[in-house]
């Protein structure tokens, strides 16, 4: 995500909170989907279901902020 952006990406983490919230979420939500996939941790379907959907909203929200911040400067 945001490969080759990533001087914008620390300057947004640095100013904007939610950015910066939504960002750890989403590297947050990828490991645990990483671990379920992998076996190392052990969750219902549903519950990697729901995992996978939060984890793309987060993504959605994040390329929504990055392009408006972006546009703005």
């Amino acid at each position: 995500m945001f490969e080759g952006q990533q001087h914008e990406v620390e300057a947004l983490m640095q100013q904007d909170v939610e950015f910066r919230q939504l960002y750890h979420r989403h590297r947050q939500l990828d490991r645990q989907v990483s671990n379920v996939e992998l076996g190392v941790q052990a969750v219902g379907d549903q519950r990697l279901t729901e995992m996978k959907r939060e984890k793309l909203r987060t993504k959605q929200r994040l390329t929504r902020l990055f392009d408006s911040r972006n546009a703005a400067r």
